[in-house]
């Protein structure tokens, strides 16, 4: 799974999986058992604290969607993309690019950046 662009596109799925047990599953396949995320408003630690994170940013955006903006890129085990989250059909109003650390081949760790919020997001 070290391909960028699978990476990232798996990446998408999981934070737009609303099904809990499947996102469950997913988490498994693509991210290590000791996988970390942090982004200036939230961190999360271990499976079940991404499952938490992805979970609470689903209620409080119940009708957005992720979105992969442009092309993934990277080296290594190092990997960038950008992405979008809103409703279905319009331009995102919000935006982030994320850089996940890669270990035989499954995220390990995720620092996300946002690029776009409005006010009150």
């Amino acid at each position: 799974m070290t391909d960028p662009t699978t990476v990232a596109r798996r990446y998408i799925e999981l934070w737009n999986e609303r099904t809990a047990g499947r996102r469950r599953e997913l988490l498994g396949e693509n991210w290590t058992n000791d996988a970390s995320y942090v982004d200036p408003l939230m961190k999360g630690d271990g499976r079940d604290g991404i499952d938490a994170l992805i979970a609470g940013v689903q209620q409080r955006f119940p009708d957005f969607k992720f979105t992969l903006i442009g092309e993934p890129n990277g080296y290594g085990d190092h990997i960038r993309f950008s992405w979008g989250l809103g409703p279905d059909g319009a331009d995102s109003p919000i935006k982030g690019t994320d850089f996940a650390v890669l270990k035989d081949g499954r995220i390990r760790s995720v620092t996300g950046f946002l690029d776009q919020v409005p006010a009150g997001a």
